[in-house]
């Protein structure tokens, strides 16, 4: 077995009390179709308490399939709550990296660390063309419990970066600037997969990731692909399923997640609900697969305010999943109780030049939907459920916002906080920063934080009485080493829905 066959690393994710998934790829040639042999092959796992494996509590011995290139998911039980564990594979006489998990609280114990807390990091958005990920060798140092990652964990775009060893892979079809066959994305993932930075975040932590549009293609809903496309870009519905079912495939390939897997399919079922302890529910979206088109194709998803709230039949959820949330949170009896999901959830109006002409707003995100927006957070009020906090990316800068059922309304009560990530590494697209802090003062005074200049992650640490998140930037994405810094720290305090500068 060649020495490089571990190439894309290895990953845990979806951690329960007594169990978490443990994921590996075998593939030497990860940007060339894995490299592996077309036959199936056995890999050994092994998981620990200590990392030098003196004390083994669980091992086995699992086939990489080759009709799933190669990869492995393991989904480990009878681990005791709470816990840290080590994990490995060995394939042949190779051994992989070694990573670290961590196993959830028990159902209605304390509070997930013997310190009375849960930390996590807020990641998304990490266009690999952009520069280098000096956010996941932060994210790896702060050992956190979790990494949450909300999506566009790969971008589909053809070759085209200012960095010579940041090119893209090239698609099968060039010129679309989007990926199409599984052998597409196949590669794509395994360029993003073989960086170290990357590697080292997942060998640190278990991960709970969702994806948003560009794993499968630019602002697509459902089995519409990109509004706007034209020519060969633009593909009828049951070409797009195929596209689809081509990359949620590779996403499947690629990720520690606990899910089921049809191949062909276009569908795959990923939002799920994960429990740690008494402290804190976790609530995972997907508001892609089963969203509506947007009101209106227009560029860059930016539209006229009018048409979201128009937009009465719409929903970025379904409405299964909407009715799955909400039995959650009335079901819920944690302490802090999470929604995970991509786009962000408070209202952005803006004015272009700021204070005259029409309201615009960017129609991709939960303002292209906001009746659907007012049932989600009625359902948030009206459940009670303790402290719900909602936890964005999507939009490549970081912001802080309060959440209100009717954002026009800016006396009424907030019903819950957000925290928007900026991007690890995808360009800040949208407008300059004087604008955006130009129409906050007017029109969007529930922001209470916006800055879209750097990249980085969100760090956060939720105990009993708290829910803190610390801003950390890039200072330099030209640089693999370059320094992160905190920019800002926000604090939600238990039984107060909204978020104050500590």
């Amino acid at each position: 077995m060649a020495d490089g066959v571990f190439g894309v690393g290895v990953a845990s994710g979806d951690p329960l009390p007594d169990g978490v998934i443990l994921w590996t790829r075998l593939a030497p040639k990860p940007t060339e179709g894995g490299g592996m042999p077309a036959r199936d092959v056995p890999v050994d796992w092994q998981i620990a308490t200590d990392e030098s494996f003196r004390s083994v509590v669980r091992a086995g011995t699992q086939n990489a399939q080759a009709a799933y290139a190669h990869s492995v998911h393991v989904d480990v039980r009878g681990l005791d709550p709470g816990h840290d564990y080590f994990y490995r594979f060995r394939a042949g006489t190779v051994l992989s990296p070694v990573g670290r998990t961590r196993t959830a609280a028990a159902p209605g114990s304390g509070p997930q660390a013997a310190s009375g807390q849960l930390s996590f990091a807020l990641a998304s958005c990490q266009d690999f063309q952009n520069g280098y990920w000096a956010a996941f060798d932060a994210i790896a140092a702060d050992h956190p419990d979790l990494v949450v990652h909300v999506g566009d964990y790969i971008y589909e775009y053809d070759p085209d970066s200012r960095f010579p060893d940041r090119r893209h892979t090239t698609p099968r079809t060039p010129g679309l600037d989007q990926l199409q066959t599984l052998a597409d994305y196949r590669d794509r993932y395994g360029q993003y997969k073989a960086d170290p930075a990357l590697q080292a975040a997942h060998r640190a932590a278990p991960w709970i990731v969702t994806w948003d549009d560009h794993e499968v293609e630019n602002n697509y809903a459902g089995l519409v692909d990109e509004a706007g496309d034209t020519g060969a870009r633009h593909q009828d519905p049951a070409a797009f399923a195929r596209q689809r079912a081509a990359a949620y495939q590779a996403y499947y390939e690629h990720m520690p997640i606990r899910a089921q897997l049809n191949p062909g399919s276009p569908d795959l079922r990923i939002y799920r609900r994960l429990t740690f302890g008494s402290l804190v529910t976790f609530n995972v979206m997907d508001t892609r697969q089963y969203r509506t088109p947007v009101p209106e194709p227009a560029p860059q998803g930016i539209g006229a305010a009018a048409l979201g709230a128009d937009n009465t039949a719409g929903t970025m959820a379904g409405a299964e999943q909407e009715r799955w949330l909400r039995a959650g949170l009335d079901a819920s009896r944690t302490r802090w109780n999470i929604i995970a999901q991509q786009t962000m959830m408070a209202q952005l109006d803006g004015q272009l030049p700021a204070g005259s002409g029409q309201l615009l707003t960017n129609l991709d995100q939960n303002d292209g939907y906001r009746p659907y927006r007012r049932r989600l957070l009625s359902g948030v009020r009206d459940s009670h459920a303790s402290n719900p906090i909602v936890l964005s990316g999507d939009l490549h800068c970081a912001w802080v916002n309060d959440l209100r059922v009717d954002f026009d309304r800016p006396e009424t009560p907030a019903v819950a906080a957000e925290f928007v990530c900026t991007s690890i590494s995808s360009a800040f697209f949208l407008v300059s920063d004087d604008f955006v802090r130009a129409n906050n003062d007017r029109l969007n005074p529930h922001v209470r934080y916006f800055r879209g200049d750097r990249r980085g992650y969100t760090r956060i640490r939720i105990t009993p009485q708290e829910c803190r998140a610390e801003m950390r930037t890039v200072t330099d994405l030209s640089s693999r080493d370059s320094p992160v810094t905190t920019d800002a720290i926000y604090v939600v305090e238990d039984g107060i829905p909204t978020a104050q500068p500590a």
